[in-house]
């Protein structure tokens, strides 16, 4: 008996290292993560190495529990202006898009597969959501450096989908698993009633869990090395209680989470490391389980349908299910574009696909093994060209900060107050004179190993060590003092124009001066005001406004997402590439809207020559 718990324990903890080791080829090749990972459990599973685990239930189990983990990690590490900006694309993509998904998926599924209606919409459910540790991965991993409204876009709706596609999954295990031949309409009437309740009742457990974990964490007076293990537990309790009474678990331990990262919580720097390694072990967790759960050899059968439903995921159902719900929200044609290919499929939906297994449907095991493909299918196809792709769109743009070395030390006895500890590196803007403002309070200089008096330090000099108290959510010009110039790549020297102007100016000084097409009440305002007109009121590093001849790029905003300097390109923008006229339907919509106002226009001015004419 000890040796066996001495061997599983061996077998476990060397896999664990295995798909440790793994993460530094994914890092260094740009390789999904969640692809070398599930590689590893098949490879020791059953038809690998002939390790036996076909227990549905604990795969359930510890995928959830492990899921919970990563949401909780997900909201506490989203800031609540990223979710703010994104929250209304996101939140649709989330809710609305995860529905169309399924059904374009689910009809799909009926006439490839054998599959009744029902079975094919429940594993269109399964993998209708997109995995957050994947994108997020990638997004990290390929160093893709993209606009803040596109990556905000992706990481929210990958946080926040998940809770929908568990609801339908589950909902239609239960409907199918009654065996009787179900009314439509009393089908989509509960769904409606259920998701309703199901979702009102998981924000609120998640609102108030939130909370709770902030009040707690300050009342109570945990040892640090106690209070990141206190703050999981609560999380995981949250999720328990939300779905013990119907509510969204995933949904609730996400808000929570939300809410307790963007609240003046005690130690946030210790809670942020700790569920940084505790969400990397549960993704370990969770997509060794999952991959040896999966027996190989039952995928041949079903391997050109399931290959073929990937496919149609990822170049159909996803793109569609996007455009649609991107209508409302004027994004350009290239960031639909993006966003609809960044759709990575993962962990969840084989989770999700392991319920009707659970649920002892006919078909559960099949369901399971074409969600595992289809898995499989876009992490290896959009897996590997989320990168090419961005830059292809020309999406990618050159990094606002340069190298920083920073340590972040949390005062004892206070939650809003912080020591930075920053390294001066050469070239860096606090060298060439700016001063540190004031509201940070500069306190000892290190300097060849002697501790210095801020005041006594002189000027400073590269390879100090400064250490200065700052209130908490304090402004990101400290790193922008401190951090060295940003090394633009040789391609996007040019990609923030030929020279500065003050966004102060007139914008008809630029009409003046290079024939810029203005409106007629564009010619009164400044430019930085024409550009945030032009911009929908939300202007963003990196935006363009193009005015004819030139183009105004933003190189820079405030903390306010002021624009306070504006570049100015004399040579036209290259040629944009290829996008499929439908993912343009912004575009398409803004020309129909310019048409009609201009035949409304004509229409009001021919019936006033009339009237001229009678009082002549």
């Amino acid at each position: 008996m000890d040796q066996a718990i001495y061997l599983a324990t061996l077998v476990g903890t060397a896999l664990v290292v295995a798909a440790a080791f793994s993460s530094l080829i994914a890092f260094r090749f740009g390789a999904p993560l969640l692809l070398l990972f599930l590689a590893i459990g098949l490879a020791t599973g059953e038809d690998g190495l002939g390790i036996q685990f076909d227990n549905a239930q604990l795969a359930y189990f510890a995928g959830s529990l492990a899921l919970a983990v990563i949401l909780f990690d997900s909201g506490f590490g989203t800031p609540i202006k990223i979710f703010r900006q994104a929250a209304g694309p996101a939140l649709t993509l989330a809710t609305l898009g995860v529905g169309l998904t399924t059904l374009l998926f689910g009809v799909a599924a009926v006439y490839l597969t054998s599959l009744t209606w029902l079975e094919s919409f429940l594993l269109g459910a399964a993998v209708a959501s997109t995995d957050a540790a994947a994108v997020f991965f990638l997004l990290r991993a390929g160093n893709i450096n993209l606009r803040d409204r596109v990556r905000a876009t992706l990481e929210v709706e990958s946080g926040t989908n998940d809770p929908i596609a568990i609801f339908l999954t589950i909902t239609l295990v239960e409907v199918i698993a009654l065996g009787a031949d179900p009314d439509a309409e009393l089908i989509l009437l509960d769904l409606a009633l259920g998701f309703v309740s199901h979702m009102v009742l998981g924000a609120v457990v998640g609102l108030l869990g939130g909370f709770g974990i902030v009040r707690l964490v300050d009342r109570l007076n945990l040892d640090s090395g106690l209070l990141p293990i206190f703050v999981l537990t609560l999380s995981l309790m949250v999720f328990a209680a939300a779905g013990a009474i119907g509510g969204s678990g995933f949904l609730a331990v996400y808000l929570a989470g939300l809410v307790a990262g963007n609240s003046d919580i005690r130690a946030v720097s210790v809670l942020r490391r700790f569920q940084d390694g505790v969400s990397w072990l549960a993704q370990i967790i969770m997509f060794l389980v999952l991959g040896l759960f999966a027996t190989p050899s039952q995928f041949v059968p079903i391997l050109p349908a399931a290959i073929a439903l990937g496919l149609i995921l990822i170049f159909v159902a996803r793109p569609i299910a996007v455009w649609l719900c991107l209508i409302p929200y004027s994004l350009p044609r290239q960031e639909t574009a993006f966003i609809s290919w960044v759709g990575l499929r993962g962990a969840v939906s084989i989770l999700l696909a392991i319920t009707p297994i659970l649920g002892g449907l006919e078909h559960g095991r099949m369901i399971f093994n074409v969600a595992f493909i289809v898995v499989l299918v876009s992490l290896v196809i959009q897996g590997w060209t989320v990168g090419p792709l961005a830059r292809f769109l020309g999406l990618i743009v050159p990094a606002r900060l340069g190298p920083l070395q920073k340590v972040e030390l949390e005062l004892p006895g206070s939650a809003h107050h912080e020591l930075l500890a920053y390294t001066v590196v050469a070239g860096s803007p606090v060298l060439r004179g700016q001063r540190i403002p004031r509201w940070a309070r500069p306190s000892l200089v290190v300097r060849e190993g002697r501790s210095i008096k801020f005041q006594d330090a002189g000027r400073l000099m590269a390879g100090d060590h400064v250490y200065i108290f700052v209130p908490d959510r304090y402004p990101r010009l400290l790193d922008r003092l401190f951090a060295s110039r940003t090394e633009v790549d040789p391609e996007d020297e040019d990609f923030f124009g030929a020279f500065a102007v003050d966004p102060a100016r007139p914008a008809s000084d630029l009409e003046a001066a290079y024939e810029a097409r203005l409106g007629e009440g564009e010619r009164a305002l400044p430019i930085g005001a024409l550009m945030d007109a032009r911009l929908g009121g939300h202007a963003e590093y990196a935006d363009r406004v193009s005015l004819g001849p030139i183009e105004l790029i933003v190189r820079d905003v405030d903390e306010k997402g002021r624009i306070v300097s504006v570049g100015v390109a004399l040579e036209p923008a290259p040629p944009q590439p290829a996008i499929p006229a439908f993912l343009g339907a912004a575009e398409i919509r803004d020309r129909l809207r310019d048409l009609l106002r201009r035949r409304l226009e004509k229409r009001s001015a021919s019936r006033k020559e009339p009237e001229d004419t009678a009082a002549g």
